[in-house]
């Protein structure tokens, strides 16, 4: 897995104060795979919704404030010996930092 370097920063971090997608839609319920502590791969997330679209969802999802996280996960197959898929995740501790920002509920 490659890491990239981070930048360092002589200033404060932002606030943790994101958007909720609207209800309902593929964002949403891919908000909350996330927030139930699961890690998601596209196959998870087209079972779950039909929807083939996961990286333009977790695009939306970074977009409205939520730091999802990306694992990079070696893949291989016959056709592609240097396949990476990308698992998403979030930090319980967003979950639990965006659930008292709401009042407890989405």
């Amino acid at each position: 897995m490659r890491q990239a370097p981070e930048q360092l920063s002589f200033l404060p971090p932002l606030p943790f104060c994101p958007t909720w997608p609207k209800r309902g839609t593929p964002a949403d319920r891919a908000l909350g795979m996330l927030m139930d502590g699961r890690m998601i791969d596209h196959p998870d997330f087209e079972g779950s919704t039909q929807s083939w679209r996961l990286g333009a969802v977790i695009f939306t999802l970074r977009t409205l404030g939520w730091p999802v996280e990306t694992i990079e996960v070696p893949s291989p197959t016959d056709d592609n010996p240097h396949r990476i898929i990308a698992l998403y995740h979030l930090d319980g501790k967003y979950t639990a930092q965006a659930l008292a920002l709401n009042g407890g509920g989405t």
